[in-house]
């Protein structure tokens, strides 16, 4: 069953982001991941304006998107991200 990585970021240092962001393509996909969102404009139809930068993967599983979570290339990558912003990191199972 497909899963889905949502990432939510509140960048403070888009230069040092920006070498994380070259890093996590190669090892996204690398474990079958794909991009489907990463960041861009958005449009809130309702609720409150949040500042955050969303991305959103699209796995084969929720056990293929934490075993890139977890790898030690992911790892190596978010000592690259540290100090340039925080994240929060939610899989969330799909529908077929």
């Amino acid at each position: 069953m497909p899963a889905y990585l949502l990432v939510r970021a509140n960048v403070t240092d888009m230069e040092q982001y920006r070498e994380y962001m070259k890093l996590t393509p190669a090892i996204a996909e690398k474990y079958g991941g794909s991009f489907l969102i990463r960041g861009g404009d958005k449009v809130i139809l309702e609720g409150p304006d949040q500042p955050e930068r969303i991305v959103l993967l699209k796995f084969d599983s929720v056990e293929a998107a934490q075993r890139m979570y977890n790898s030690d290339e992911y790892q190596a990558a978010i000592k690259v991200r540290e100090g340039a912003a925080q994240a929060s990191f939610v899989v969330i199972e799909g529908a077929e």
